[in-house]
């Protein structure tokens, strides 16, 4: 599914918002995709036509005004390159909805897990959740209160809301697993967990909620490529089970990943892509 186009507008940035450090939220002109795309799903996008393809996470759509909104961490070059673009640019390619949607049902109570730009993602889910009349007990981390994102917005699609800090400068001081342990020993029915954030975050949440048997979800984040199921870049591990995050994904059972892997390959490109953006910066680009 093309980004579609009215006109001269077509993938044209309608605005552009720093929503933390390095953190920043785009508004994008792409009405095909903003009618299809649900909680979930993701876009995939290059910058220029030399560009690295970029997968990222669907934070919000408004099909009747054909927007749809990415929220970013400039990390590498192309994410730099991304966020040096501003209100009135175009963006090369933009593609999706791509990715299976969320599971979205009446579960009962859902618990929302969400660490740093994980929360883009988390809060269509939430308020899907919500909508399908789930109590969602929302948690919401950050590594301080200066890269904490979107609480309004989670606020508003939860039925509570615990902001937690790892050096405690906001909320409660400590990680998003203290604050789900703390539920599982009062003896909250939780039906669901869903967790998106880092690696460790989602492993450490799943390994938690395992002995307890409470079925968890996560959404993974491999290297990604052509995003559908043709090259494999961003295949991973199930259930012993090699399975493709782009098509069969992104969200899978929690219990069931082999986290260690998805680490391992995440770490394949470190040095070429610390590379690229010296270089990048270097040419004054």
């Amino acid at each position: 599914m093309a980004g579609g186009s009215r006109g001269g507008n077509l993938n044209k940035i309608l605005l552009t918002k720093t929503l933390a450090p390095n953190i920043k939220l785009f508004e994008i002109d792409a009405p095909l995709i903003a009618a299809k795309a649900r909680p979930g799903q993701f876009v995939v996008l290059r910058v220029h036509e030399e560009g690295e393809r970029i997968p990222l996470t669907i934070a919000d759509a408004r099909p009747k005004d054909g927007v749809v909104v990415i929220v970013f961490q400039e990390v590498g070059k192309s994410t730099f390159h991304l966020g040096s673009l501003g209100a009135g640019d175009q963006i090369k390619d933009l593609i999706g909805p791509l990715g299976k949607p969320s599971e979205i049902e009446k579960f009962g109570t859902v618990v929302c897990v969400a660490g740093g730009v994980g929360t883009p993602e988390m809060y269509p889910l939430a308020k899907a959740m919500k909508g399908a009349g789930n109590q969602v007990i929302s948690i919401v981390g950050a590594r301080s209160k200066d890269l904490l994102i979107m609480e309004q917005e989670m606020r508003s699609a939860s039925t509570e809301l615990t902001i937690t800090t790892d050096d405690g400068t906001y909320g409660k001081k400590g990680f998003v697993t203290e604050e789900l342990k703390r539920l599982i020993d009062e003896g909250r029915q939780i039906d669901r967990v869903i967790a998106v954030g880092p690696v460790v975050m989602m492993r450490a949440v799943s390994k938690l909620t395992l002995p307890y048997k409470i079925p968890t979800v996560v959404s993974l984040n491999p290297i990604m490529l052509d995003a559908t199921g043709m090259c494999g870049v961003c295949r991973c591990e199930v259930a012993g089970q090699t399975k493709f995050a782009c098509v069969d994904g992104p969200e899978f059972d929690g219990h069931q990943v082999d986290f260690d892997l998805l680490v391992a390959r995440q770490k394949n490109y470190l040095s070429e892509e610390k590379q690229s953006l010296e270089l990048w910066r270097a040419e004054g680009k």
